[in-house]
């Protein structure tokens, strides 16, 4: 892979773990924002998470995102950025009731949408979906630690693998979800050393989030790296701008020049 580009297939992707180079991905969940994410080069992968349901849809959980959503808005970032690697949340229940029915929807998200992988949450009791999945040519994305679609369970958003035994579990599960074939880890919430260690025991890249420095990359979600969410501050969340008050600053700007008058003006028309 020419080290001036980001990757754009799997094997490219799981090349930068060996090669040492950190990898960078951000949520996305249109064109507009898709052409300006990858326009520099400096993404590696766009996710299309199903945070979408949070930060589009203004709902307080990821749980009632669908299938069709996740496929709406992944074939709007394929469209923005035709040559981005792009992977896409399975959202709630839609690979949890059967290894049949994930796999016919992962292959939906596919085959409409032009991504290149699914992400599914989960250890243990993914293991057989994810290698049911592998083998059927759709790469996945694991995800460990919080995951926002059993936030309910694990009683909100927490930090977990705390305790020796979650850690140890967290690690098993980590090395079952490499050895089932998938091509990356999503570490959410996890202590720094923990993620750490289960980066340096597997062979595929793991991508942090509130999981400290030692994973071979990080995401973040889109608006929130972006400061237009600036009520949302959790530890882990650095804003790398703060557009909230640039764009409320424009609309009052805007409206002001709608209502007296100054917009639009005669260069504004047409003959």
């Amino acid at each position: 892979m020419p080290a001036d580009r980001p990757p754009r297939t799997i094997p490219e992707l799981v090349a930068l773990k060996r090669a040492g180079r950190r990898i960078v991905m951000l949520t996305c969940y249109d064109a507009t924002f898709a052409r300006l994410l990858v326009a520099d080069g400096a993404v590696d992968v766009l996710l299309v998470g199903d945070s979408l349901h949070q930060v589009v849809a203004g709902r307080e959980t990821t749980l009632g995102a669908t299938l069709d959503q996740m496929i709406y808005h992944a074939g709007a970032v394929r469209r923005g950025a035709p040559d981005a690697l792009v992977v896409v949340d399975l959202p709630f229940l839609t690979y949890q009731v059967s290894v049949e029915e994930a796999i016919r929807n992962a292959g939906r998200v596919l085959a409409e949408t032009g991504a290149q992988a699914v992400k599914l949450e989960g250890g243990a009791p993914m293991v057989a979906t994810v290698r049911a999945l592998v083998q059927r040519g759709i790469p996945v994305v694991g995800h460990l630690g919080l995951t926002p679609q059993s936030v309910h369970a694990m009683g909100g958003y927490r930090v977990q693998g705390r305790e020796t035994h979650a850690a140890e579990r967290l690690a098993a599960e980590a090395q079952m979800l490499e050895d089932a074939g998938a091509c990356a880890l999503v570490l959410e919430l996890v202590p720094s050393a923990l993620a750490a260690r289960v980066t340096a025991d597997l062979a595929i890249p793991t991508i942090g989030i509130g999981a400290g420095a030692g994973c071979d990359g990080q995401v973040l979600v889109m608006h929130d790296m972006l400061g237009l969410v600036p009520d949302f501050s959790p530890k882990f969340l650095r804003r790398f701008a703060e557009l909230a008050a640039p764009v409320r600053a424009a609309v009052r700007e805007y409206a002001a020049a709608v209502r007296d008058g100054s917009y639009p003006a005669a260069e504004h028309g047409f003959e």
